[in-house]
């Protein structure tokens, strides 16, 4: 009694699974979906790359005070306008200026960097420039011995 009740168990279980899943998958996708979905792949894709010419400057040894400024060109070599949302220094005494247009795939682009010269002996300065690109940020340096006025040279002279 209880094989025939385990049996009739059995196939109640297989006819209630072969009745709930006779819709086949391939029927249920929506084309429209695939489609978009298809599109939506390919714009991700498409993502600007800034390339720089160089991320470090030096500008040797400075008098404090001294003003200096230095330009960093890059390249958009991605597929996809860039767009430089922000640029901000580790000091205030440190001004990136980004240009505020879109760089197009394939044109160059030009970061204008001040440093007014303040602090002493060997300073280094970052810039972080937030964009849109797959990394998000770039860093960029700028360093310099700076010594006092009228102070004999103790730094690397350039």
């Amino acid at each position: 009694m209880k094989r025939i009740t385990t049996i009739l168990s059995l196939i109640m279980v297989v006819a209630i699974m072969g009745v709930s899943c006779k819709d086949k998958a391939s029927e249920k996708i929506v084309a429209d979906n695939v489609e978009s979905a298809v599109n939506r792949d390919e714009a991700a894709k498409m993502v600007p790359v800034m390339t720089f010419d160089r991320v470090e400057h030096d500008f040797g040894t400075i008098q404090r005070g001294e003003a200096q400024e230095t330009v960093f060109s890059f390249t958009n070599t991605g597929n996809a306008p860039l767009i430089i949302t922000d640029a901000k220094s580790s000091c205030g005494c440190t001004v990136p200026n980004p240009p505020k247009d879109p760089i197009a795939p394939g044109e160059k682009g030009e970061l204008l960097v001040k440093f007014n010269g303040s602090g002493q002996n060997q300073v280094t300065k970052t810039i972080t420039v937030t964009a849109n690109t797959a990394k998000g940020s770039e860093i960029l340096r700028i360093k310099a011995f700076v010594q006092a006025p009228g102070a004999t040279p103790a730094g690397p002279v350039k």
